[in-house]
């Protein structure tokens, strides 16, 4: 077992969580009764100065579960044609069990203890991935079960802006509306933001100490 010394630097930096980057496209706003339809989770790396990268990507389109509630509305919005034969959607359990294995060996790679969900107002994805589980009946779901960080409030403060596009314009990430609404185009972006804000959150810290 690793003492407090020998853990690596992620562990101590989140207080020993994990973070990981999550998006989800679904059919509509209840996650007990409307269709999960696309989950995306961005793996968030350390290097060996503290600075947070982006790592691997784990996503999936998904097969609406038995009985799911698909909402017109909000497949207009997302534009997912749920049946359509060239998603090569596969179920919720294989989508989430290929997502939980990732997470729980990144936390073992960073001796963290949990993982914590990452996501521009996250309450919908953390909703949508607990109840997916629980459907599912995985006991071992590897997130915080109702704490998450909000890239929304993280933005407002660090650049005055609430919306993902602008904040990731006014953090000079830029942005594609043609790529925008899927899970995958949300989480990458998601992900670079939350590095960006915290990496600069640190050096500000460094810079600080040092005067």
């Amino acid at each position: 077992m690793n003492t407090t010394q020998d853990k690596h630097r992620m562990a101590s930096r989140f207080r020993g969580y994990l973070p990981v980057v999550v998006d989800v496209e679904t059919g509509g706003f209840n996650a007990k009764r409307d269709a999960l339809l696309e989950i995306a989770a961005v793996l968030i790396d350390m290097d060996e100065n503290g600075r947070l990268l982006c790592g691997e990507t784990i996503a999936h389109h998904v097969e609406p579960f038995p009985g799911a509630n698909l909402d017109p509305k909000a497949l207009e919005f997302n534009g997912i044609d749920p049946y359509h034969p060239f998603r090569f959607a596969v179920p919720e359990r294989e989508a989430l069990l290929s997502i939980f294995q990732a997470v729980r060996k990144a936390i073992k790679q960073y001796d963290c203890n949990r993982a914590i969900l990452v996501g521009h107002n996250p309450t919908l994805d953390l909703q949508f991935i607990n109840a997916a589980a629980e459907r599912c009946n995985l006991k071992r779901n590897p997130f915080h079960p109702f704490s998450s960080f909000d890239t929304a409030t993280l933005g407002g403060v660090a650049y005055g802006q609430t919306v993902l596009s602008r904040v990731c314009q006014a953090a000079g990430l830029g942005w594609d509306s043609e790529q925008a609404h899927s899970a995958i185009y949300d989480a990458e972006m998601t992900a670079r933001l939350f590095c960006r804000i915290v990496n600069r959150w640190d050096e500000c810290t460094e810079n600080s100490d040092d005067k």
